[in-house]
This record gives C-alpha cells, structure tokens and sequence, in this order.
C-alpha cells in the first residue's frame, strides 16, 4: 500500500493503514501500527517542507512500515515538558516498533519501523 501527500492527509493515512493491516494477515497489533503511522506521518507534515509518502507492507519478516519525506534531517528525541504541545511522538514510534530505522534517500529521508512476525 502507497499513499503519498498528494492524495490524503493524516486521516486517509491512518484509515487506509487500519484496513491494510487487517487484511494483510500480520501479526502486530493494529492499533500500534496506526499510532505509529500517524505519528510519522505528523511529523513529515510538520517538520518538514514538501511532499511525503507513507509505504505499509508485509515482508518475509514482518510488517513494514516506511515514511519518506523531503527533508534530511533525523527526527530527535525532546524532552517535553508536562504541559507541552508535541514532542512526544517519537518516543511514542520508538516504544512501539520491534526496530526504528532512519536513513537517507535520493530526495530525504526515510523512517522505518517494523514488527516482527510472531
């Protein structure tokens, strides 16, 4: 499954994400996987200028998930105060994927998170 931010919002993403995963057969909780893509692909809107695309796909191993955006730059954790507004999410990524990968492409980056089949 591919969506990219010509044709959906975070809403579409998180929708279209509940749906693949249930068909698809995986084994990692749904739930999880939506939270996470939400918060990537938040974040790709936020924090980044241009376009992002959001890949949810079954592998050999696993569910994967991969959020490619126009910007370079890592996402870093923060430290957020009790009262703050964002800068939770991802933590939130981090605790809820088996693996968290960030790596350069030819346009960005690109935020993997996985979950191993049980």
């Amino acid at each position: 499954m591919i969506i990219t931010s010509a044709d959906a919002d975070i809403g579409d993403a998180r929708r279209a994400t509940s749906e693949f995963v249930k068909r698809s057969g995986a084994t990692a909780a749904i739930d999880d996987v939506v939270l996470v893509v939400s918060e990537l692909v938040t974040n790709a809107v936020r924090h980044t200028v241009g376009w992002w695309r959001l890949k949810v796909q079954v592998q050999p191993r696993g569910l994967v998930v991969d959020v490619e955006d126009s910007s370079w730059v890592p996402p870093a954790l923060r430290n957020p105060g009790w009262d703050a507004v964002g800068g939770r999410g991802w933590s939130i990524v981090q605790h809820l994927a088996d693996s968290v990968e960030v790596f350069e492409n030819s346009g960005g980056k690109t935020v993997r998170a996985s979950w191993a089949r049980s």
